[in-house]
């Protein structure tokens, strides 16, 4: 326990997540539902807890009453008595009159835990990605090679650079620059078709990540980010900045990390999770994913044997979440979160419905996100004439119709 109380773990929740508007009018991206059950940033938190890692703050901003109902309501689990906790801690203008104004304007914001916790190092995590890993390998890697700063890298394609970003490492594993979304990245040394993605992990010795977040905050001209201004600031001065190659804990063949930035790659994430043999191991009992779940019955298919042509409650290849009555329709490759409604007659194909979908009859939905607390309407199509569902709803290049949390379909 000595050792893990030597680490004071951030998580970054504050991001608008512009990118998976609409889905984030309403709330920060780490609250975004995925996969039924969970919150994005749930998977996050899990790593922390199945690392081993029980002093946690979570750093809020955007939107953020869903996530904080979130947190209260499923993430209350450690004993303040044995000095563990998980605390959110919104922008407070504790410095000056300005909320956060980056990734480490808001570790310098809160300096103050650092002083009241004084770890030996510190834990910058994003509550906005999807996948499984132990903390504590990368940590304990910072520690064997004595190193001011240790980056999280995946390896990528080249094709994803524009994406994120780009790490570049020397021949021995040590960061010599940093690249944001490059056009023209630097690529792996010996694999010119590989890069260094950023996963928005750091790990630093307490006392440097101190001197650099206050030098960085008197710099007028800063973006105040990690990988855009920390690291070029580090590099300057000779810092031993070393990169940890991802280790996957998900027992896959392929290594799992998603940026679900996106609607489609939102949306391409979850189709995932309905097949055969889905790329993200939720059955892992030794790796669970916790999250809050409201206390509903057992999910329920109605009408299976009547006799009445068309009239089937019917599930195919789906995840369908507790509370969820399917009476007389038809879901098929869908994921159904909690409380949703399928009525008689109607059809969901390669769809997302969020807690509290109510589908009426006859309707026809087909690769569509429906946000939290939508009615469709008895007889309603969406998904099969995209020119006319982008007059009433938001529409992805490839073809997703996203329909916006609580709008009323008349």
């Amino acid at each position: 326990m000595a050792k893990m109380h030597r680490v004071l773990t951030f998580v970054m929740a504050g991001g608008k997540g512009e990118r998976l508007w609409p889905l984030t009018r309403d709330r920060a991206k780490p609250a975004v539902p995925f996969g039924g059950i969970y919150r994005i940033i749930d998977f996050t938190l899990s790593n922390c807890v199945n690392s081993g890692l029980r002093r946690i703050y979570v750093l809020t901003q955007y939107k953020s009453a869903s996530l904080q109902r979130h947190m209260r309501l499923g993430w209350t689990i450690f004993s303040s008595d044995l000095g563990e906790y998980i605390e959110i801690l919104p922008a407070q203008q504790r410095v000056g009159e300005m909320w956060y104004l980056g990734t480490a304007d808001a570790i310098f914001q809160n300096l103050y835990t650092l002083e009241m916790d004084n770890p030996t190092e510190v834990l910058i995590l994003a509550g906005d990605h999807i996948y499984k890993m132990n903390y504590y390998n990368m940590i304990d890697f910072h520690r064997e090679v004595d190193a001011d700063l240790t980056v999280g890298v995946v390896e990528l394609d080249k094709s994803r650079a524009s994406q994120l970003g780009v790490v570049e490492v020397d021949s021995i594993g040590r960061v010599v620059g940093f690249q944001e979304k490059p056009k023209d990245p630097k690529t792996i040394p010996h694999k010119p078709d590989k890069i260094y993605g950023s996963m928005g992990i750091y790990v630093f010795k307490h006392k440097v990540i101190e001197e650099e977040l206050q030098e960085d905050a008197k710099n007028i001209h800063s973006s105040h980010d990690f990988g855009k201004d920390i690291i070029p600031q580090m590099l300057k001065k000779h810092r031993k900045i070393v990169a940890f190659n991802f280790i996957d804990e998900n027992k896959k063949e392929a290594q799992y990390w998603r940026d679900i930035g996106t609607i489609d790659a939102y949306y391409e994430a979850n189709m995932d999770l309905v097949q055969v043999d889905p790329l993200f191991n939720f059955y892992d009992k030794d790796w669970p994913i916790r999250t809050h779940q409201e206390q509903f019955p057992p999910a329920k298919t109605v009408f299976s044997g009547d006799e009445i042509a068309g009239r089937v409650g019917l599930v195919l290849d789906s995840m369908v979440s507790s509370g969820c009555i399917i009476s007389g329709g038809r879901v098929q490759r869908s994921v159904l979160s909690p409380n949703v409604r399928i009525h008689s007659y109607s059809q969901i194909y390669d769809s997302i419905l969020m807690e509290g979908v109510n589908v009426g009859r006859y309707a026809k939905i087909k690769r569509a996100i429906i946000d939290k607390d939508v009615s469709i309407p008895q007889g309603m199509v969406i998904g099969y004439d995209l020119a006319e569902d982008k007059k009433k709803f938001d529409v992805t290049e490839s073809g997703i119709v996203v329909v916006a949390k609580g709008t009323e379909i008349k």
